[in-house]
């Protein structure tokens, strides 16, 4: 990788995705800043992987920390992974509160950085990917708001991507899709939510999204497009691999 990703930042970085991407990063020699809101699991990410990986415990969505956390780091890489587990519930089943869940964390801490990454702005060649999801395309009816607050990150990566040009900044921004897995918390909780609307078990459910898409391969898609200069706005990721939106 590029010396300008010596340094990167992970939001989410504690556990599954962010976990993984965090780990790929430090193998590949880049120093990553963590963040979570869970110390105890950074430390234990921090145990494993050495001192390339600096925990912050913290709250991914706050503009302060964003700023802070640019304005002290440099990163040349901002991997926007963040996110809360929706309420699996149909729409009549939810609240305001539990179906705008995903718009407060997910959505709001993508916007926050995002904003920051060009008021500060990042140097020239940096990178912002934004993990959004595979229901943005073909929508949640399970999971209350979640579609949209991910489909709401695929628009502030446009904006932020038309920004950068008219500005002349040199920053990319691209976002990720993932499809459902099994593998991860949150996965965990969707596969069994839609195996019960099915009315099959689990693992049932699960033979019928296969290849199973696992942690490694979200890394590895995100190292791909961080080293790529000439990637694609919008990528999803699956267990078969890689491959543009659209």
């Amino acid at each position: 990788m590029s010396a300008l990703f010596r340094t990167a930042v992970v939001t989410g970085a504690s556990r599954g995705f962010g976990h993984a991407i965090a780990a790929a990063l430090v193998a590949g020699g880049t120093h990553v800043v963590g963040i979570a809101r869970d110390a105890q699991a950074l430390q234990t990410v921090h145990d494993e992987l050495g001192d390339a990986f600096t925990p912050l415990a913290a709250d991914a969505t706050s503009d302060g920390l964003a700023h802070d956390v640019i304005r002290d780091h440099r990163p040349g890489l901002l991997v926007l992974n963040a996110g809360t587990t929706p309420l699996m519930a149909p729409l009549q089943e939810q609240t305001w509160e539990t179906f705008s869940r995903n718009w407060h964390t997910d959505t709001r801490h993508v916007f926050a950085w995002t904003r920051a990454a060009l008021l500060a702005p990042l140097a020239p060649g940096s990178a912002v990917v934004a993990v959004s999801s595979g229901a943005a395309l073909v929508g949640s009816p399970l999971s209350g708001g979640y579609a949209s607050a991910k489909q709401a990150i695929r628009y502030i990566r446009g904006y932020a991507a038309d920004e950068a040009q008219r500005a002349g900044l040199g920053i990319r921004f691209t976002a990720l899709l993932p499809q459902l897995t099994p593998i991860t918390a949150l996965g965990t909780v969707g596969v069994a939510g839609y195996a019960a609307r099915q009315g099959v078990d689990p693992d049932t459910f699960v033979a019928s999204i296969q290849p199973v898409l696992t942690p490694d391969q979200v890394a590895k898609a995100v190292l791909d497009i961080a080293a790529d200069p000439d990637s694609a706005p919008e990528y999803q990721v699956g267990g078969a691999g890689l491959r543009p939106v659209g």
